[in-house]
């Protein structure tokens, strides 16, 4: 009986010689890389006659938009009671608001309204307290002014100017316009100035601010009598609203 002896293949190895020459190369390249990357940041120019400018523009206009807010205040034992005489109040003024109501001219809506306990120095709860507010507002002020006079069941609670939605786009896009017109000619001149013929703008940022400005208005009596308001429209004055945008940035003299 003879025995065949059987050759075993031999356990071939998991990474050739080639493979290490090539992680090596890649290795060595990788690190060659990573140190030439400081280098050659360090060797790019620095910016040089670079100059940092800005200018305005500004527009002051009539103020269009009057908001008037009228309000008032019922106190009773209960909240059901409250709520009804505020909702009451709030009917009646809304019917006299609606019966004038223009689109833009006269808008209206109605304001806050709060409904809450009242305490006394005890701590325990003595009744209730509540408020409501209507909202007149529009571009006609004669309007709005006189419509607030003819409501009975409200006073009035505040009033302010401001420009309309519309009134602001335009304005803005004007001033912003003239900004950035007057930063070009700055560049222009700053350019010429140091002896360039030209420029080139590197960046640039707009800002705007506004600013509203009121004209002295004493208290009125309507806002402290209601019988003074009686069927008499509330003497209002506009002021002015001013919007002042800043264009500012670097340019490269060439």
């Amino acid at each position: 009986m003879t025995l065949n002896a059987t050759r075993l293949p031999q356990a071939s190895s998991r990474f050739s010689p080639s493979f290490f020459s090539r992680r090596s190369l890649s290795a060595v390249l990788a690190l060659g890389l990573f140190m030439a990357a400081p280098a050659m940041a360090q060797t790019l120019p620095v910016p040089a006659n670079v100059v940092n400018i800005a200018a305005s523009g500004f527009m002051e206009v009539p103020q269009d938009w009057l908001s008037m807010s009228l309000s008032t205040t019922r106190e009773a034992s209960d909240a059901v009671t409250v709520q009804n005489q505020l909702k009451q109040a709030l009917d009646a003024a809304l019917t006299v608001a609606r019966a004038a109501a223009k689109p833009q001219a006269l808008e209206v809506r109605t304001g806050q309204f709060s409904l809450h306990p009242r305490y006394g120095k005890d701590g325990k709860m003595t009744g209730w307290q509540g408020s409501t507010e209507l909202v007149l507002e529009g571009r006609d002020f004669a309007l709005i002014s006189g419509t607030a006079g003819k409501i009975q069941t409200l006073t009035m609670a505040n009033m302010g100017f401001s420009l309309s939605r519309e009134a602001r786009q335009k304005l803005e896009s004007d001033v912003q316009a003239q900004a950035i017109q007057r930063f070009k000619a700055r560049a222009d001149e700053v350019a010429k100035g140091f002896g360039f013929s030209g420029y080139t703008l590197r960046e640039v940022s707009v800002s705007s601010a506004d600013q509203d400005v009121r004209p002295y208005q004493p208290r009125m009596m309507a806002m402290e009598a209601k019988a003074a308001m009686s069927d008499a429209a509330v003497p209002v004055e506009a002021g002015k609203s001013t919007v002042n945008i800043t264009v500012s940035g670097s340019i490269q003299l060439k």
